[in-house]
């Protein structure tokens, strides 16, 4: 009889032991994803009123509602969004603190040459929200009535031509210096303090052309003193099909805007794809299509690798472009 219950018991101890190590907390076949923080910070790199941080407050509203904790917006702007950017770098890895920052951040990583930080190694893309094309525009009374007479001016005097740009570095310089590379020549940058008083000497007539955004630019076209020539985007825009981009004229010329939610790396990567996860559903809300529509984008619904995949890229295209056309900032 003993031997009959001991041979039971030891039959049932594989079970048994199973059985305790599935109802083990913090123990399953998959594992959890870690718990949501009580409080998030998002951090806006940029001063408040922009695309980030008007992004950040509809998308803090909407997540905090869907993860069932507060999320909250917080400014740290300077260095052109890379103060914000070392102090989510540094942050704690458990979520606590993201980032919403935009592709400005690959761009500052080409031409910035003391960062404190490295932007492919330094954190984790959790979710793209949205991308946009910029217009290259030029004023009204331009003799430049389509793309293929600026670059042919471009290339029969190289040099002549004049661009501005928000400054030293920033999107619209490189986007610009591509467009040069593309057609093997130059043109002078006229670098400004913002991208407000390019648009103005635009309109005056005093440089040729800027590559802006198209809410930058937005006021001056509908008041008739700036023309659109073409779209930076791969393929033309759905809201101006009209347009043409650039690369019909310059293939494989391609720039687009984005913006997106990063974390700091090693953040646990299930956490990162609940939030991703989370953020996907989100993007696709009427109230977050109508506020993208404002800056000319669209939704974008890229899994974690996807968007890790386009950060890297994006990091890799600029360091090139500053690399050929010689641009940094000490």
């Amino acid at each position: 009889m003993n031997k009959i219950l001991a041979g039971a018991r030891a039959a049932l101890l594989p079970a048994l032991a199973l059985t305790v190590a599935l109802g083990a907390p913090g123990v399953s076949v998959a594992q959890a994803a870690p718990a949501v923080p009580a409080t998030i910070t998002m951090v806006v790199p940029f001063p408040p009123g922009g695309s980030n941080d008007v992004f950040a407050r509809v998308l803090a509203e909407k997540l905090g509602a869907k993860l069932s904790t507060t999320v909250i917006v917080e400014n740290r702007p300077g260095a052109g969004g890379a103060i914000g950017a070392e102090y989510v770098a540094r942050a704690p890895k458990d979520g606590s603190v993201l980032m919403l920052s935009s592709s400005t951040l690959t761009t500052n990583a080409a031409v910035q040459t003391n960062l404190k930080y490295d932007v492919v190694r330094s954190f984790a893309p959790v979710a793209m929200l949205a991308r946009s094309p910029m217009a290259l525009v030029v004023g009204k009374d331009s003799p430049y009535q389509s793309m293929a007479d600026l670059l042919a001016a471009g290339r029969k005097e190289p040099g002549k031509l004049t661009y501005g740009s928000a400054g030293l570095g920033s999107v619209n310089q490189m986007a610009s210096e591509i467009l040069a590379g593309g057609e093997k020549t130059s043109f002078t940058h006229v670098p400004y303090k913002g991208m407000s008083h390019a648009l103005n000497d635009l309109a005056g007539g005093r440089v040729d052309f800027v590559i802006g955004s198209f809410a930058s630019t937005a006021s001056l076209l509908k008041g008739g003193k700036l023309r659109v020539l073409a779209v930076t985007s791969p393929e033309r825009s759905q809201f101006y099909p009209a347009l043409p981009t650039i690369g019909e004229g310059q293939p494989g010329y391609a720039v687009e805007l984005w913006w997106g939610v990063l974390a700091p790396a090693g953040t646990p990567a299930p956490l990162v794809d609940k939030l991703n996860a989370e953020i996907r559903g989100i993007v696709n809300d009427q109230k977050m299509r109508a506020m993208f529509a404002e800056e000319s984008a669209v939704p974008a619904e890229l899994t974690v690798p996807q968007f890790a995949d386009l950060v890297r890229a994006d990091a890799a295209k600029w360091k090139q472009v500053a690399s050929d056309r010689n641009i940094s900032i000490q």
